[in-house]
């Protein structure tokens, strides 16, 4: 199956009820030239409404950091966890997650991401369990790369914050941009301007 085929089914999905809810599904987009795939971990309202991930605030501050990187939003591919937005933006639930992971899982197995970036303790959790390990606090994985398989691709799964907890809490982004600047910086030097 090819991505444009695998979004059509996301965007038809009805595997939980969060379908009943959306305006629309949010499979993903961007390009794989640099080989980095970002995983958040469910669209909100401006994502629901665009049908596009990372478009609201939160989008806004990951393409800043992306940007001051050198880093073009559209050469990495973006995408979520959980495909549909949850009422009221809380948190997906165990089963939205596993609902969904089969079509992250296929995500992966066509694009062939070398590196893949969660962000916050939904996707590193979901991530990590594909690789069979375990993340339970977002504080024992933030800003460490793990080495490891998903779908039959051999991946490096790096975690930070997501940018909507740097929204929350400002205070956090300074650490927010240093661990995409490591995660970006190992084996793709060019972005980093080491003047700065």
């Amino acid at each position: 199956m090819d991505l444009q085929k695998l979004h059509e089914l996301i965007k038809n999905c009805d595997k939980c009820p969060l379908h009943k809810y959306r305006k629309n599904a949010v499979p993903g987009e961007g390009e794989m030239k640099l080989g980095v795939m970002i995983v958040g971990e469910a669209p909100g309202a401006s994502e629901d409404e665009a049908g596009r991930p990372f478009v609201g605030a939160a989008g806004q501050l990951l393409t800043e950091a992306l940007s001051r990187l050198g880093v073009r939003r559209g050469d990495v591919f973006i995408t979520n966890v959980v495909k549909c937005r949850p009422p009221n933006n809380r948190t997906p639930n165990r089963e939205e997650v596993e609902a969904c992971l089969p079509y992250l899982i296929q995500q992966i197995g066509i694009l062939k991401p070398r590196r893949i970036i969660a962000l916050g303790l939904i996707s590193a959790k979901a991530l990590m369990e594909l690789m069979g390990r375990r993340a339970e606090k977002l504080g024992d994985v933030k800003g460490k790369c793990y080495q490891g398989r998903i779908a039959g691709v051999q991946v490096e799964l790096c975690i930070t914050y997501h940018p909507a907890a740097v929204l929350r809490k400002p205070a956090l982004r300074g650490e927010f941009q240093k661990d995409l600047a490591m995660f970006f910086g190992g084996g793709l030097d060019r972005f980093l301007d080491p003047s700065k």
